[in-house]
């Protein structure tokens, strides 16, 4: 049967380059390409400190085919294939034990989630060779929320930084970021583990480690334990505890998907899976002319296109493919070839007065010179006539400032912090965090004092651009829960696990900034009930 199912997989992509191997993971051997050959590059999931010295980028692929109905015909909604190695382990237990236990909410969720997305994953892993199990690492890292953004500016379902990201040729600017496209992030992630698996010799352990940590400090981890042994390496010093629960978290998640019944989940509403097709928009185009052709809402069509921040398809880019639901393209794209194309977008227009100049405007509006420029073909940008008009990239009718009605869509996490534990010291905080005790000492205003008291919370990570909890809105009605605090929780991670923002946990509860959430604690949170 698992053949039989490989070769479904397989079928879905005759297209693809047939020198790719899917079979036996457990030997270690994986095939690439003499054309896709991974570049000798230090280049991790999060930032190394060695330079890349060349870039990859991803070549260019058809459209992945839907074959989703047939798909599941023979699998569940939850897809498991045993192509990767679990293994038996007490920090495997431990977290098996949570996710059906204290957080079986939260996992039930992301299980729920799950279903939608991992078919898609899966296809895409086939397509480049790698264990389709590994799909399920989307949901360590994101919970399977496309648009998660982490204080260490980490964005989409795999939760690429914009430098890696960049890499494997992932587009970020004001219109739009390509690490929150699925399909786009997937095929980047599935590169960027095929590139480490190489590097750490055929072990996925370590690979999957290095896309937590980088490869380089699990290089040094490995020089320092003199092993390459991940459990051995998760009792050193090098890593992180993050680190160390990384592979764990993962292992555990497939142990739980592989019978999810046998550990209390057998009432799951499992969303239904993506599926969509796409047509080609010639030029930017305003995102609602295109959901009223296609039937359906606006914030539907953005749920299709989490890659696009704003309201329309991006400036100067010509035949956009953009994703419209299953069924709809044909009758979509003949409307939109019907469509004149000065009436494809309706931008703000600004009547040029004395004393405008394009850095005046683009100061005033929130906006950029060089999408001035593009939307009407300037070629001098010193000579604008008093009189004329220039077309902004600015939705027309807008009320407030751009930053407030132009918001873009990512959900945002908060600084990370860290609640002071007897015996810890300023140099041990800084290790265990990876950052210096001068950063802890700016951030959190410490001076020159090394005095440190059990429970006083520091800031333990990098300011970022808005890092500011977004409030998210609910799908479907609320229902009232009681949330039991169990060690090692934060206002963060919960907010992650319920999809409500931080701040809300604090009003619900009249908590103050500086409370302290101790084991046992019960916290009353609001959540969707679907």
């Amino acid at each position: 049967m698992k053949w039989f199912l490989y070769v479904l997989l397989l079928f879905c992509f005759g297209c693809q380059p047939s020198a790719r191997l899917l079979g036996d993971f457990s030997n270690k051997q994986i095939r690439v390409e003499k054309h896709e050959q991974v570049p000798e590059v230090v280049a991790a999931h999060k930032p190394d400190k060695a330079t890349v010295v060349e870039q990859y980028a991803l070549a260019e692929t058809d459209t992945l085919p839907v074959p989703i109905a047939e798909y599941l015909q023979v699998n569940s909604p939850l897809p498991y294939f045993g192509d990767f190695p679990l293994a038996s382990h007490p920090r495997v237990d431990k977290l098996v034990k949570r996710y059906s236990g204290s957080n079986k909410v939260m996992f039930g969720h992301w299980l729920e989630r799950a279903s939608r997305y991992i078919p898609k994953i899966q296809l895409v892993f086939a397509a480049e060779g790698i264990p389709l199990d590994l799909a399920y690492l989307a949901m360590i890292e994101s919970g399977f929320n496309v648009r998660a953004y982490s204080w260490a500016h980490a964005a989409g379902p795999w939760q690429f930084i914009e430098s890696t990201g960049r890499l494997y040729g992932l587009q970020n600017d004001w219109w739009q970021d390509g690490r929150l496209d699925l399909e786009k992030s997937t095929r980047a992630a599935a590169k960027h583990l095929k590139y480490l698996y190489k590097r750490f010799d055929g072990d996925w352990y370590l690979a999957v480690a290095a896309y937590n940590a980088g490869g380089g400090k699990i290089r040094k981890s490995i020089r320092k334990s003199d092993s390459r042994d991940f459990w051995v390496l998760a009792e050193g010093s090098v890593l992180r505890e993050e680190t160390k629960n990384y592979l764990p978290k993962l292992l555990a998640a497939l142990q739980i998907v592989k019978d999810p019944q046998a550990y209390g989940f057998s009432d799951l509403k499992f969303n239904p899976p993506l599926e969509y097709e796409t047509i080609t928009v010639e030029t930017s185009t305003d995102l609602e002319i295109i959901s009223g052709f296609c039937g359906i809402t606006y914030n539907e069509l953005k749920e299709l296109n989490p890659e696009l921040k704003r309201w329309c398809t991006p400036p100067g880019v010509k035949n956009y493919q953009l994703r419209v639901p299953f069924g709809s393209a044909a009758q979509a794209q003949l409307s939109y070839s019907q469509l004149p194309q000065d009436q494809r977008a309706s931008y703000h227009r600004h009547q040029i007065k004395s004393g405008d100049t394009l850095q005046v405007l683009a100061r005033k509006y929130h906006i950029r010179v060089d999408d001035i420029i593009a939307l009407n073909n300037i070629r001098n940008p010193r000579a604008l006539q008093i009189g004329h008009n220039l077309i902004l990239p600015l939705k027309e009718g807008f009320k407030d400032l751009p930053e407030n009605a132009l918001k873009d869509s990512y959900v945002r996490s908060r600084r990370k912090i860290y609640t002071v534990r007897k015996g810890d010291s300023l140099w041990s905080i800084s290790q265990r965090n990876n950052v210096t005790q001068k950063e802890l000492r700016v951030w959190n205003k410490l001076g020159w004092s090394n005095h440190l008291r059990p429970g006083q919370v520091l800031v333990v990570s990098k300011p970022g651009k808005h890092v500011v909890a977004k409030t998210r809105s609910q799908k479907g009605p609320a229902r009232k829960m009681i949330y039991h605090v169990v060690p090692g929780d934060t206002l963060w991670d919960i907010g992650r696990q319920f999809d409500v923002a931080t701040e809300q946990i604090r009003r619900w509860n009249e908590l103050s900034h500086e409370h302290i959430l101790r084991p046992g604690q019960k916290l009353t949170l609001m959540v969707s009930a679907s």
